[in-house]
């Protein structure tokens, strides 16, 4: 990681600074959202859940995610990061020394929303704030690229160990509950020790102060600064972009169901298949974070929707079989590197949008609560839409669901570029 962050030039200083940027960025989420993701098989044999339920889960998730989104962008712009972040990062880390109780079903909705709190309130907005500060005014979507991009390497390489874990315990032909009862707890656990160590290597990397930005640019979160982000336009169109390509991140996590209804994997190999996907995030990241400097971050986001829309339109077209098994496998691969991009990028359309410096907690804190609504509504629509019709007809209804919301997220970019352009225009 080190050697190709130095082939951009990145100083030594703001190196560091990434590198714990990046490992505490993906960490934080690792608990609620890796297992579900990489593992979500065996999660619902395990806890004996739905595909339903388990959306409502999430939404508690998302609920109380939205609720914490705007003051943490608030205390984002008050506090310094390195406490906020390490007490982010050991509140989530218990929660996750819970979850390998394996607790009744009831419970599991007032862990989700604990870690609603614990992973949001006072994390996320610092986090895309120390970024937007480091990157500068000319290297933003490379910036974002890098951290989401490293974060997708970091999700990589913790999937892999944690899928090597789960294997562990599950004999090829014999995969008994117990089995995997023991194999989802060990791999619970390791999640929780890897996010338990991000926290104290934020304490000792990030700085004990904000990083400093110039002085023109500093407002504290005044109530007149707070109104002022509220009556922006682009924030709100933002959240909007960031609502369609957040659902398409999303629905990254029902692969794995489909490669079991559909593919007829094993719980094993669809493991492995979408913790192999995944490393196709950090190049593509990266690659889509120079896209977005020299061409612009809202074309980029622009194409990323209409890649992401095909890819998803070819999904629900084709029924998976020995002839069309090329084509759906491209399918797939185009669907991950569309929605890589999109999420690599898409905080970069803050920098474009010329928001000041010193309110972007705030301003992430507005877009963000309006950009992940998914994580309260996304996973119990889709979720009942799989039940309703399991196999392909249920993911045929699902990627059509998937291909609409993309051109939703075109007319939104659209809209942003022409609010941008008439503010230019404005005296």
């Amino acid at each position: 990681m080190t050697t190709v962050l130095n082939i951009f030039n990145i100083p030594l200083k703001k190196l560091s600074l990434i590198l714990v940027l990046v490992v505490a960025g993906e960490l934080i989420f690792s608990l609620p959202f890796h297992i579900p993701r990489f593992f979500r098989p065996t999660m619902l044999e395990v806890f004996q859940l739905t595909n339903a339920q388990l959306g409502d889960i999430f939404a508690v998730y998302g609920v109380v995610a939205m609720l914490s989104y705007f003051p943490g962008g608030v205390l984002a712009d008050r506090f310094a990061p390195r406490k906020l972040m390490t007490f982010s990062l050991l509140a989530t880390s218990a929660g996750g020394l819970y979850f390998v109780t394996i607790p009744k079903v009831e419970a599991l909705y007032f862990l989700f929303g604990y870690w609603g709190l614990t992973s949001i309130l006072l994390f996320w907005s610092a986090m895309i704030k120390q970024t937007r500060i480091l990157a500068g005014a000319n290297s933003q979507g490379l910036a974002f690229g890098l951290l989401d991009g490293g974060r997708g390497l970091i999700a990589s390489l913790t999937a892999s160990i944690a899928v090597f874990i789960l294997a562990l315990f599950l004999l090829p032909d014999a995969e008994s509950y117990q089995d995997k009862r023991s194999g989802l707890q060990a791999v619970a656990l390791f999640y929780s020790c890897v996010t338990m160590l991000a926290g104290l290597l934020v304490w000792f990397f990030i700085p004990r102060q904000n990083i400093s930005f110039p002085a023109k640019e500093q407002q504290r979160p005044s109530i007149t600064n707070i109104l002022k982000v509220l009556k922006e336009q682009s924030v709100w169109l933002q959240g909007g972009v960031i609502i369609c390509a957040y659902c398409g991140f999303k629905a990254l996590d029902n692969y794995g169901i489909y490669a079991t209804q559909v593919m007829q994997m094993s719980q094993l190999e669809s493991s492995e298949l979408t913790s192999i996907a995944s490393y196709t995030r950090p190049l593509v990241a990266v690659i889509a974070g120079l896209i977005a400097d020299r061409w612009q971050a809202s074309k980029s986001v622009k194409l990323f929707f209409i890649l992401s829309g095909l890819g998803f339109l070819g999904m629900s077209l084709f029924e998976f079989g020995n002839q069309l098994q090329i084509l759906i496998i491209a399918n797939i691969v185009l669907t991950f590197i569309a929605v890589y991009a999109l999420r690599a990028v898409y905080f970069a359309l803050v920098e474009q949008a010329k928001i000041k410096q010193g309110v972007t907690g705030t301003a992430v804190g507005v877009i963000s609560l309006v950009g992940y609504t998914p994580d309260i509504f996304f996973s119990s629509v889709t979720g009942r839409i799989l039940d309703a019709n399991p196999g392909f007809i249920g993911f045929r209804h699902y990627f059509l669901l998937l291909s609409m919301i993309s051109i939703v997220g075109i007319i939104f970019v659209y809209l942003l570029d022409k609010s941008l352009n008439n503010a230019k225009l404005e005296p």
